[in-house]
């Protein structure tokens, strides 16, 4: 596994990292307390995490951060990058505050890597969401601020709220088969070193069937598309973790490189 810089923060974490979204029947019986298949997803992460794996993204919509923290337990902490979320109705200063100690104790950890915005909400003043994530900062239970689902505009506006702290990030839907944010996004990410998250980065499970991406030195269909997107300097997929074998196939789109002519054939295939 290969390791680059995390935005400007100074941290090293896997090029290719974990997604812990699974489905909304998952996230609908979480609520009563049924897990289906909790100890196959704890497997996966710790699947991951063997192969060398640290960036792990959850949030609290999920219901994924205990099985995060059970994979986790007993690792060394200082090197896990442990990423969460919270939800929109939550962005309120007090709201967002009890949310996050909600979190740090689903995950078992006493500080967090980075806390993520899950969605903008018009109706909360992002300067208001943004100054309790800065008091968490200077408590020191958070260490990284980021946002998720915002566009440029919105991603400005919560950075321009952050008078102390850099925004180190953005989780956004990018793949081959989704390439919006190359508009206006991920440029701008890449001029001010804003990490970029790339959430269903085998395009929802459709990229691994996809006659457009062929054998590329006996790699898969999705360890090309990951290598696709992990070679850009700022951008970090993160495929979901929900079978060991999966898990361990994506963690072979890391440690090798697409050449010149492969990265521009797969980029006029997808246009």
């Amino acid at each position: 596994m290969r390791y680059k810089e995390f935005a400007k923060t100074g941290r090293k974490v896997s090029e290719i990292g974990m997604g812990t979204y699974y489905d909304p029947l998952w996230i609908t019986t979480g609520f009563f307390g049924w897990r289906r298949g909790a100890s196959e997803k704890v497997r996966a992460i710790g699947a991951g995490l063997d192969e060398g794996v640290t960036l792990v993204d959850t949030a609290e919509i999920y219901r994924s951060e205990p099985l995060v923290a059970a994979a986790v337990s007993g690792r060394k902490r200082d090197e896990l990058f442990l990423a969460t979320k919270v939800w929109p109705n939550h962005l309120r200063r007090d709201a967002l505050v009890r949310t996050f100690e909600r979190s740090l104790k689903h995950l078992g950890t006493t500080y967090i890597d980075l806390y993520q915005v899950h969605w903008p909400n018009p109706a909360v003043p992002i300067a208001e969401t943004m100054a309790a994530m800065e008091g968490l900062v200077n408590a020191g239970k958070l260490t990284h601020v980021g946002v998720s689902n915002f566009n440029l505009d919105q991603l400005k506006e919560a950075q321009a709220a952050l008078p102390k702290s850099e925004l180190s990030s953005v989780q956004v839907d990018y793949s081959l088969i989704h390439r919006n944010v190359e508009k206006d996004l991920l440029p701008y990410c890449d001029r001010e070193k804003i990490a970029l998250l790339a959430y269903y980065p085998l395009g929802h499970g459709k990229l691994p069937n996809d006659r457009r991406l062929g054998s590329t030195g006996g790699r898969t269909k999705a360890q090309v598309a990951l290598r696709w997107l992990a070679g850009k300097s700022n951008v970090f997929p993160i495929p979901r973790a929900s079978r060991e074998d999966h898990v361990r196939e994506n963690v072979g789109g890391s440690d090798w490189e697409l050449s010149a002519e492969e990265r521009a054939d797969l980029d006029n295939s997808f246009r």
